[in-house]
């Protein structure tokens, strides 16, 4: 795990046999960062802060959906952000966070061992560099918390950017008529509306958490409310560009699957006057066939005039329908 004492401006790295000293601290920031909640990590969480079991619990396995539960000086949070994996499969990549007075602890939760190891830590290593970089300068919890979350909330906008640049991709595709293989084209327009549905899924549950926290926090302090306030808008606004984006891809959807019903009409109906034309032909040949084609003794005159009447009839049929637009 990675400690940092955030002070005056400067960052100040430890290592864990220092939390207690650090905790116990009545000016700035203690920071710890869990790549992966081991044993060990587990046992600082619970000895060192004291956290509830269940908490401790939540950080070890891996949870479904996010989550909120206040405690008397702390709150536990679990969020998920997305990532793309093979197939059009939607990684749900866990961030708990315990916000106290005087400290931020995140753990990364566990994950499918297709997710590179990079993507797991994100957010805490773009605010870390941000700080080390002296551009951000966290001076309470809450606003360190806000500024890992809120490169959350970035980050899932950055995967809406990408999901709509495949729908419009997709849609040049199906207006400029070069969508020819269907099933696989269909196929990735699926994968970009199942990408939309679940990144506004994950939008709108951080949304309903941020907004909950207001509520059962009952530490929260003033300075903490805002940024709570302004997560509440990121959220909510990344819910509603994911919702127009989903909505858009489901209009190209609908525009394939009408011009192809459409398509397969005309053939259809073409298909018809076909069948219609040739109709005649078919009667007469199964009604003269054996009676005019005779081997030795075929009487050409009477097959030409069966030809010929066979010929017109199609010919006006055919006419008949081009008149009627069928054709």
């Amino acid at each position: 795990m990675d400690v940092c004492y955030l002070h005056d401006g400067a960052v100040d790295a430890h290592g864990s046999d220092a939390l207690s000293e650090l905790l116990a601290r009545e000016e700035g920031i203690v920071w710890v960062d869990i790549p992966e909640c081991d044993p060990a990590a587990a046992q600082v969480l619970t000895d060192v802060f004291g956290f509830h079991p269940l908490a401790v619990h939540g950080c070890v396995e891996r949870n479904r959906v996010p989550k909120v539960h206040a405690y008397a000086d702390h709150v536990f949070v679990v969020l998920h952000g997305p990532e793309r994996g093979r197939s059009g499969h939607i990684h749900y990549v866990e961030l708990d966070l315990f916000i106290g007075p005087n400290y931020v602890v995140t753990v990364h939760g566990p994950v499918n061992p297709a997710v590179d190891p990079a993507v797991v830590l994100r957010e805490t290593r773009s605010v870390r560099d941000r700080i080390a970089a002296g551009r951000l300068r966290p001076k309470a919890p809450f606003e360190l918390s806000y500024a890992i979350v809120s490169t959350m909330a970035r980050n899932m906008e950055q995967f809406i950017e990408e999901l709509t640049a495949e729908a419009w991709r997709l849609e040049q595709q199906v207006t400029g008529g070069r969508a020819n293989e269907s099933e696989q084209f269909l196929d990735e327009l699926f994968q970009t509306r199942h990408g939309l549905l679940a990144v506004r899924t994950m939008a709108a549950l951080s949304r309903e958490i941020h907004a909950r926290i207001t509520t059962v926090a009952r530490f929260l302090p003033p300075h903490g409310r805002p940024f709570v306030d302004d997560l509440v808008d990121q959220f909510g606004r990344v819910r509603g560009i994911a919702e127009g984006q989903k909505d858009y891809v489901e209009g190209v959807i609908e525009y394939y699957r009408a011009r192809t019903d459409t398509k397969m009409m005309i053939a259809a109906e073409r298909l018809a006057v076909i069948a219609v034309v040739t109709l005649p032909i078919t009667a007469l040949a199964s009604v003269y066939g054996m009676n005019i084609i005779v081997n030795g003794s075929t009487d050409f005159a009477h097959l030409g005039i069966v030809v010929l009447v066979m010929a017109a009839m199609s010919a006006a049929l055919l006419r008949w329908a081009k008149r009627q637009g069928w054709w």
